[in-house]
């Protein structure tokens, strides 16, 4: 153990939200614990309800993934609960069923992820269940074959029922066509076929190691007993053998282009617009996260009110901003009846476009800061919510500031900056656009918005060759 850190104890309610209701969040008190072979461990102990919870990053994930063998990660993350120890797949759920408890994995685009809740007197357990799955997984031949084949027939079922859901995987690799962003995490339809356990082995042992470990511990335990075992548990976990993946900025798309995904029959077109966006610690994200809220982070956004409350042409129309260590999406996304399918992809580019004209006016900035305040607290509430804020922190090298600060910058986001912060939107004229629908019917349609290109929903692949 390298140090050991107390930061200091903050759960703080103010009220300065300009003259208006404001809370100010900050995060209860945590250490910092380091281990010898570089993991890092964070505590924070409450004493609120008897249940304690883990959140486990290692860093790496699908960008890690090498080519061709997209879904790589996410079968490791699947695989780990499979068996580990001394018991089977069914016998680890047993123990976690028995206990009460829950423990899930699963993978991110930068790290393999693990979380866990147990009742207090079950910490041990917990922690030792943990251990075991990321340190001795059984990587059984047979429990390979069946998650590997699920996942293939998840996608294709996915095609076959909702696209919807597909949507943003096929828009995210239109517009990072040739970059790692632009690589699906969970593989598809070729990548997965290709992958074998020989390869899940491979990458755990190349980037998954005890360097690479952040571990977050939240709720009723005791701090001495718990930093012991983590010790024991992990500290002899060796650094992991490869390097980590380095990801280079994708510049923002100038121009247009198109791809339309065709589904013949399709009674509805999903859409959606995108181009680069913000990446983690951009100085403007309090001011961007308020154009978001206002534009299409909620129902009475400006673009769900006209293309469903006003137009009803659809059921719901959103935006979003994915930040991550380089700049990721944003896009607005929606869909439509197959025949006014012109109707709200016009109207979503005209919204689009207000909201560079005219901005926002004084009332909705204030509505919008009343809402992100609101929203803010509920989602720092509970301890796998706050473990889970404490290893993203972590993972991306953020500050507690980042957290103790937001709501301060949320208030204290001034118009000049909300307007500059548009800019995290593209303009019209630079989208990457993309189409799920019966290109029979609306390829005319879909064309008319620039350079088309398009691929069958039946592909194997979610970007065209």
């Amino acid at each position: 153990m390298s140090f050991f850190r107390n930061v200091s104890i903050a759960l703080v309610a103010a009220f300065a939200f300009n003259s208006a209701i404001a809370a100010d969040i900050k995060l209860p008190d945590y250490q910092t614990v380091t281990l010898d072979n570089g993991a890092t461990v964070l505590l924070m102990p409450r004493k609120d309800v008897p249940l304690v919870a883990a959140n486990i990053a290692v860093r790496g994930g699908a960008l890690a993934d090498a080519a061709g063998k997209e879904g790589t990660a996410d079968l490791l993350g699947e695989m780990l609960s499979k068996g580990a120890g001394s018991r089977s797949a069914l016998q680890f759920a047993q123990t976690v069923d028995g206990a009460g408890g829950s423990l899930g994995f699963g993978s991110s685009r930068e790290a393999i992820i693990a979380n866990a809740q147990f009742l207090s007197k079950d910490s041990a357990l917990m922690l030792s269940l943990l251990a075991d799955a990321l340190l001795r997984p059984t990587m059984d031949s047979a429990e390979f074959d069946k998650l590997r084949k699920r996942a293939i027939d998840g996608i294709a079922n996915a095609k076959d029922s909702d696209p919807r859901q597909l949507i943003g995987t096929y828009t995210g690799g239109w517009l990072f066509r040739g970059h790692p962003y632009g690589r699906s995490t969970g593989g598809d339809e070729t990548s997965l076929a290709t992958i074998t356990l020989s390869d899940l082995q491979a990458f755990r042992q190349q980037q998954m190691g005890g360097d690479r470990l952040i571990i977050a511990i939240a709720g009723d335990f005791d701090a001495t007993a718990v930093t012991a075992q983590l010790k024991q548990s992990f500290g002899a976990w060796p650094k992991a053998s490869g390097g980590l993946p380095a990801v280079e900025a994708k510049a923002r798309e100038t121009g247009r282009r198109v791809l339309l995904i065709d589904k013949p029959g399709a009674t509805q077109t999903y859409f959606a617009l995108a181009n680069v966006g913000s990446k983690r610690g951009d100085p403007a994200e309090a001011a961007q996260d308020l154009v978001q809220t206002a534009f299409g982070g909620r129902f009475t956004s400006m673009l769900n009110t006209e293309l469903r409350v006003k137009s009803g042409l659809t059921y719901g129309a959103r935006s979003g901003i994915e930040r991550a260590s380089q700049p990721g999406p944003v896009a607005i996304s929606s869909f439509t009846k197959t025949e006014t399918t012109k109707a709200a992809i016009d109207l979503a580019i005209a919204t689009l476009d207000r909201l560079h004209k005219d901005g926002l006016d004084a009332a909705t900035i204030d509505s919008a800061k009343r809402y992100v305040a609101g929203q803010y607290a509920p989602g720092l509430e509970t301890a796998p919510q706050l473990a889970a804020q404490l290893v993203d922190m972590t993972l991306y090298g953020d500050s507690r500031e980042t957290i103790d600060g937001y709501l301060g910058n949320i208030a204290a986001a001034t118009p000049a900056q909300i307007a500059a912060a548009r800019a995290v939107f593209p303009e019209s004229k630079d989208l990457a656009i993309v189409a799920i629908g019966d290109a029979a019917t609306i390829r005319d349609v879909i064309k008319s918005y620039g350079p088309l290109t398009e691929m069958k929903l039946t592909d194997p692949r979610f970007s065209p060759n």
